[in-house]
């Protein structure tokens, strides 16, 4: 398919296509996707690609071994990684590569894709993997964009595409509000099973953008906008296979003929799931998911704060309303420049010089747009009867009106495309596309994130967004911050939008991330989740105790993972055949990726 023509093709649909969009998003879809090929000049690749081979393993023991597997799963459900890279865009993303690369997108290739279509073939998949030593990358859907998508860590490896073939929901329970998936359940196709059923009873908790798989967001601990926004602390039961080839049932699901797999997470002895989580330690093939009840009415708001010294007074104010559920979802306070950005249109319509964009330019533009002029936006929701509702809303008022110049938002004066009503749905579980826009911020837009754990206080705030603010001014990249604040402890995110084209810009956001990282761990700050580039770095700031914790991780590994074929590297675990040989990625590595081969098996 030429440029063009992937451009001009349609979005395909939920009905059509596991991973495809609801009927009721497809207007929204076309518009989203016209607005990326407008703004992409990265030409398409056509050059020929010589095989990706995995470490270790010779070529033709590979292709044997590759024809082995063709023959159990069927020879259409094994693919060699050979063609050129096609980048697609979010609802038709690539599992070949990562889309939105931060390094030359040939670091992170599978050298093949395997789409298993039960749980029995994902074990003959990984006995298959531990016969030849050739490492495999299990991925649910491939859109974790942002933090890797579909790549593997370390290139050459065999990518198991689960969501291909494995896409059931198993139940969906209107009494226990609980419902049973398969890894290629994305959040749209959850929700429009919901309502398919008629449960108007139940709700769904859904991120920003709901295409990508609710296991595989769940189980990298994303998150969600309504009070069930905490997805691992949402899920019960997990089905896992093990890296030697074993399944396990956690929690109640290791008695036999039990019923209440989804009701009691923990089961008797020791609670294993979270070795699951942002790990390499086995892959989900099924997992359990609480759903929310219907709250009985809800009721989005946002209030406006003028300067940006407000953040201080700010969290102090959030701090104990959160703590104490009068804000109720998870509190979301956005800079006005990603406000903007988030209407989709490219950065050069507003302003065209070089380094970050002016304060007066943004304030400018601010000024004509329908909430007004402001440095920060708070969006919230609550949920209940019209009486509880606006008993807690008078009490969130009051607290925001003692930040001078705050202003209540009111939003019958809204258009209907302004983003307030996207978080009115979202936080409303229902799924959107919306949150895509900002990225169109640079030509062939990609983000990554700067995504720091603080507690909820406004001093914590200033400085991680002074930090923040420092290092995006040196490299020139526009600050797009946003604190989500759970229950008891904040998330700065902030995404760091840029042309993935442009190797000076990627290296410019690159080194930006490697000093931000670095920075707030100085400050006792911590990522909780990153993209593969800086998993290593990352997880060698958790190095309490002579790195403590990263020892027991290592012993786990080489405990269930003997072989080393489980997505090695991931979240910083490698196995023992690839330690010490050069395979971490930190400041110093620079783009590469690839470590000095793997120590030969004994």
């Amino acid at each position: 398919m030429s440029f063009s023509d992937e451009a001009r093709s349609d979005v395909p649909l939920l009905s059509e296509k596991h991973s495809g969009i609801p009927q009721f998003l497809l207007e929204k879809a076309r518009a989203a996707k016209a607005s990326v090929f407008e703004g992409r000049t990265k030409p398409k690749s056509t050059r020929n690609r010589l095989p990706v081979i995995p470490p270790g393993v010779d070529e033709q023991t590979f292709f044997t071994a590759l024809d082995e597997l063709g023959k159990q799963l069927g020879p259409e459900n094994v693919e060699r990684n050979d063609k050129p890279l096609t980048d697609g865009w979010y609802m038709e993303h690539p599992n070949t590569h990562d889309l939105m690369t931060v390094v030359d997108e040939e670091e992170f290739v599978p050298s093949a894709m395997v789409y298993p279509g039960s749980t029995e073939e994902v074990q003959q998949i990984v006995l298959w993997a531990n016969k030849y030593q050739i490492p495999i990358n299990p991925i649910s859907m491939g859109r974790n964009l942002g933090y890797g998508g579909a790549a593997p860590r370390v290139r050459g490896a065999v990518l198991v595409d689960l969501g291909r073939r494995m896409n059931k929901i198993l139940d969906i329970s209107p009494d226990d509000y609980t419902c049973l998936l398969e890894p290629g359940v994305s959040f749209f196709a959850l929700y429009e099973a919901v309502k398919a059923k008629g449960y108007d009873h139940l709700w769904v908790d859904v991120p920003d953008v709901g295409g990508g798989s609710v296991i595989g967001n769940t189980v990298d601990r994303g998150v969600g906008y309504t009070p069930y926004g905490d997805h691992w602390a949402c899920h019960a039961g997990l089905e896992v296979v093990l890296p030697t080839g074993e399944v396990i049932r956690t929690g109640m699901g290791a008695l036999p003929g039990n019923n209440t797999w989804q009701t009691f997470p923990y089961g008797f002895g020791p609670y294993s799931d979270g070795i699951f989580s942002q790990s390499n330690f086995g892959i989900v093939t099924k997992m359990g998911m609480t759903l929310m009840p219907n709250p009985g009415g809800y009721e989005s708001y946002a209030y406006t704060f003028q300067n940006e010294d407000d953040l201080d007074q700010l969290i102090e104010i959030i701090r104990p309303l959160r703590i104490g559920n009068i804000l109720e979802n998870v509190a979301q306070l956005r800079h006005v420049t990603q406000s903007i950005a988030a209407r989709g249109n490219p950065r050069t319509d507003y302003y065209k010089g070089e380094g970050t964009i002016p304060n007066d330019v943004v304030h400018k533009v601010a000024a004509t747009l329908p909430m007004g002029d402001h440095t920060w936006v708070y969006y919230g929701m609550s949920y209940g009867p019209k009486h509880i509702r606006q008993y807690k809303l008078d009490i969130i008022d009051a607290e925001f009106k003692k930040v001078t110049g705050a202003r209540r938002i009111d939003p019958s004066t809204l258009p209907p495309d302004e983003y307030f009503w996207a978080r009115d749905r979202v936080a409303a579980g229902i799924p959107e596309l919306q949150e895509l826009r900002w990225v169109n911020w640079m030509p062939n837009g990609a983000h990554i994130a700067f995504s720091p754990v603080s507690p909820i206080r406004g001093a914590d705030a200033k400085k991680l967004y002074d930090l923040a603010k420092r290092r995006h001014e040196e490299f020139g990249i526009d600050l797009f911050p946003a604190f989500c604040v759970g229950l008891r402890e904040m998330h700065l995110i902030v995404e760091l939008v840029y042309d993935r084209a442009d190797p000076k810009r990627r290296k410019d956001v690159l080194d930006c991330l490697r000093h931000l990282v670095d920075d707030a761990a100085a400050c006792g700050y911590g990522e909780y989740r990153t993209h593969l580039v800086f998993m290593d770095q990352v997880a060698g700031t958790y190095c309490w105790n002579d790195n403590a914790l990263m020892k027991f991780h290592e012993k786990l590994k080489d405990a269930l993972d003997p072989n080393g074929i489980m997505a090695p590297g991931r979240c910083g675990i490698w196995p023992k055949k690839y330690r010490n040989r050069g395979w971490e990625m930190t400041k110093d590595s620079g783009e590469n990726s690839q470590g000095n081969g793997v120590a030969p098996s004994s």
